[in-house]
């Protein structure tokens, strides 16, 4: 741990594998950790690299300061924390289970009510990756508590504060992982599409990889278009895009492998 990094009280629940992978990291850090899991047997490969396991959710919730959600989903998180409101009262809850935006702003609005501190948070990596160089997390929420905790937090990887609005993180998240899957779906098409050809799918993903990581440099310019239309000149007309659009959906329907997909892609990025 670093000389300007204090060691910290933190307390993890949920022990899937990004829950034991977020504590690991804590451990490695040189932090106090505490960790519970409802399945107790979980907890005993971290207990003996140094956490201490909690007998119940709610020792677990009181024993530190910082305590750390990673469990199923929602009303896993409510089924924890609603029994303990009075207990939290004054501690900070960084909640990195899986949630909608507005499922955030609920808790964040339960949590302001009883006073505490409460930050959500968008997980960007797998397992693998918590504490590498890849590895980022969004967090949004009450941030003087986000900025005082930060360096516990960037033990998982890059901490990104997106804004107070404790369903940012979630957004953002969701957004990401939307323009994730867009991109696995194309791939997917594409790969049936070369086939018809005597091709291969890996053929095309050795061909498509660069390309779409140069195009996501245009990114940056595609959202001026979007924050400030207004000063947006497109390099490119809706016109030209939704008939480029069209070439490849007539492609993919000659080759036996009609979609939807460029059917909503059209509609979504043309209007048209």
């Amino acid at each position: 741990m670093s000389d300007s990094v204090t060691a910290q009280r933190v307390s993890v629940l949920g022990l899937g594998a990004m829950g034991t992978a977020l504590a690991r990291a804590l451990l490695a850090a040189g932090h106090e950790v505490t960790v519970w899991n409802r399945t107790a047997a979980r907890a005993e490969a971290l207990v003996a690299e140094g956490a201490t396991a909690a007998a119940t959710a709610g020792e677990a919730l009181t024993a530190a300061e910082l305590v750390i959600l990673c469990v199923l989903d929602d009303a896993a998180v409510r089924e924890h924390v609603e029994p303990a409101r009075e207990r939290l009262r004054g501690r900070v809850v960084v909640n990195l289970t899986t949630t909608t935006p507005e499922q955030a702003r609920a808790l964040g609005r339960w949590a302001e009510e009883g006073r505490i501190a409460w930050i959500d948070g968008g997980i960007m990596a797998v397992p693998s990756m918590i504490g590498g160089p890849g590895a980022f997390v969004l967090y949004s929420g009450v941030a003087a508590a986000f900025e005082r905790l930060r360096p516990v937090l960037e033990v998982f990887g890059r901490a990104e504060f997106v804004g107070t609005d404790p369903g940012a993180a979630a957004m953002y998240d969701v957004s990401i992982l939307g323009g994730m899957y867009a991109m696995f779906a194309a791939f997917r098409q594409g790969g049936a599409m070369v086939r018809t050809t005597g091709g291969s799918a890996a053929r095309l993903a050795a061909l498509m990889a660069p390309f779409l990581q140069a195009m996501t440099l245009s990114l940056t310019e595609q959202a001026v278009g979007i924050d400030t239309p207004e000063r947006y000149v497109q390099e490119q007309s809706d016109e030209f895009t939704a008939a480029a659009i069209d070439l490849i959906d007539k492609a993919a329907t000659e080759s036996g492998t009609p979609t939807e997909l460029f059917g909503v892609l059209r509609r979504v990025l043309t209007g048209l």
